[in-house]
């Protein structure tokens, strides 16, 4: 790259001098050497002109289909897309990494991702995310590329879908929108359904659009004829006080099916059965923890938000002790507010749990900002109190550096493979630690005919020890107040 010709320029001409097979090597050399410059020509929070005005591509995130099995194994017509993002902050890693990511939620959407280009910014363009002249060269490659829908990496304001759909001349939906239809795709439950649902009505409303005879005035009441033409309501206005109507009674529904739920966590709190809550960032393996632990047979599948309806299993620590396992749903950087909202109620599993097993890639390129976007989501549902314990996953696959690091890092914290089963015990042992312990040590011997009892020793305690005696059996346990109170007309003479 010669210092003369801006990074834009250079990305036209690899497009076009280089034959396809050097094209992404080209383009990866045209990467490194615009993260180069960067580097070297920073001053402070100032950078180059030509360097912010740049509309970078980014190599390696083409997903086209060469294989013909492949296509024929999809046999569906996927969008073809082309990705776009904003760089304000932080290293060109970064910006790389987050668009990466923006590729795998396409993916995972079904969508076909043909190219994607990041935009250097002080901030996105108030009008169209990336500004005027950088619409038309995306308008450009959009042409080049054949794609039908344009992903920007960030929620956009109407305003701004509008102007730069008007550009492309193609459609064009954010972050948001995308992370939406990944939801609505996976959702099975009535609930899960429900809450996306509303979710989506959320989203849409502020953003409904009309042309021509939907945005003219309907007459107002009566037959007609003189005095009965009032302004009445738009159609666009009628759009909007009909999906009110309808997210009032979606809220509705889902505080009535948060009400079976909440009776269920009610009678394992009457028991005193611990609860533990598997918390973490989307694909970091989450479910397949949670089948490791239990057995569950909960779906597994190597995509974002592969679980949305929350999991609740019975698991044993080693020592015999009973608790609960909840597998809740996944979390990802700038979850969308609506979705955060409508899906409280199922994170109250991760509020109301006794423990909280915070899952973490060990293998992604940046586990750190997993860490810190999945407690952004954790203060917003009021779980802060909750003890942690970060279970980074997939060590297996993870370099062991980046292990040593985050164990330096987090005190609370275990490497583990759910998919080998490596540190499965050590963790179990971690969990069998950190539960809350019956607060009341009690020797009682229970006769035979209240089985019942020593049953509920097993269950809702913690035994010591068990002996069967001729009076009956002779029982060394920990339980919680209640259960002693039960126990005590058992305890013998000599130790009341």
């Amino acid at each position: 790259m010669t210092s003369s010709s801006s990074p834009s320029q250079d990305t036209k001409r690899l497009a076009h001098d280089y034959p396809e097979g050097l094209r992404a090597d080209a383009l990866m050399e045209e990467d490194v050497a615009w993260s180069h410059e960067i580097d070297g020509e920073r001053d402070g929070d100032q950078f180059d002109r030509s360097e912010r005005a740049a509309l970078r591509r980014v190599a390696g995130l083409s997903t086209e289909l060469e294989d013909v099995t492949e296509v024929e194994y999809r046999q569906l017509r996927l969008e073809r897309v082309v990705l776009v993002g904003v760089w304000t902050t932080g290293t060109a890693q970064d910006a790389d990494n987050s668009l990466a990511e923006l590729a795998a939620l396409a993916e995972t959407a079904g969508a076909l991702v043909l190219d994607g280009v990041i935009q250097r910014r002080d901030k996105p363009d108030a009008a169209t995310y990336i500004g005027s002249g950088k619409a038309l060269e995306l308008r450009d490659i959009v042409l080049e590329t054949g794609a039908d829908t344009v992903i920007c990496d960030g929620e956009l304001s109407p305003g701004q879908l509008i102007q730069l759909e008007d550009v492309v001349k193609v459609k064009v939906i954010d972050r948001t929108a995308l992370i939406l239809d990944i939801f609505a795709q996976h959702a099975k439950s009535r609930e899960g359904k429900a809450q996306v649902a509303l979710a989506q009505m959320q989203y849409m409303l502020p953003r409904l659009r009309g042309w021509g005879q939907s945005l003219s005035r309907q007459m107002g009441g009566g037959r007609g004829g003189l005095a009965t033409r009032g302004p009445g309501e738009t159609k666009i206005e009628t759009d909007r006080r009909r999906i009110r109507e309808k997210m009032a009674k979606m809220r509705r529904e889902i505080a009535e099916m948060k009400t079976g739920r909440e009776i269920k966590r009610q009678e394992r709190r009457r028991h005193k059965v611990p609860s533990v809550a598997i918390a973490g960032y989307t694909n970091a393996g989450k479910s397949s923890l949670l089948n490791r632990l239990t057995g569950a047979g909960v779906l597994v599948e190597n995509a974002l938000f592969a679980t949305l309806d929350p999991t609740v299993r019975r698991a044993e620590t080693p020592s015999g002790r009973l608790y609960t396992l909840a597998d809740t749903v996944g979390f990802v950087r700038h979850l969308p507010h609506h979705l955060v909202e409508a899906f409280r109620s199922t994170m109250e599993e991760v509020g109301d749990s006794d423990l909280i097993l915070h899952v973490v890639d060990g293998s992604h390129p940046a586990p750190e900002e997993q860490l810190a976007a999945v407690r952004e989501v954790i203060r917003d549902v009021g779980a802060t109190d909750v003890p942690e314990i970060v279970v980074i996953n997939k060590a297996d696959a993870a370099d062991p550096l980046v292990l040593q690091r985050l164990m330096r890092i987090e005190k609370r914290s275990i490497a583990v493979s759910a998919r080998t089963g490596q540190g499965l015990e050590e963790l179990l042992a971690l969990i069998d630690s950190d539960l809350p312990r019956p607060s009341v040590e009690i020797e009682a011997i229970v006769p035979y005919t209240h089985g019942k009892l020593v049953a509920r020793a097993h269950t809702e305690g913690e035994v010591i020890s068990e002996e069967h005696t001729p009076e009956g059996t002779l029982l060394k346990v920990r339980v919680h107040e209640e259960l002693a109170a039960d126990l005590a007309p058992y305890v013998p003479a000599q130790l009341a």
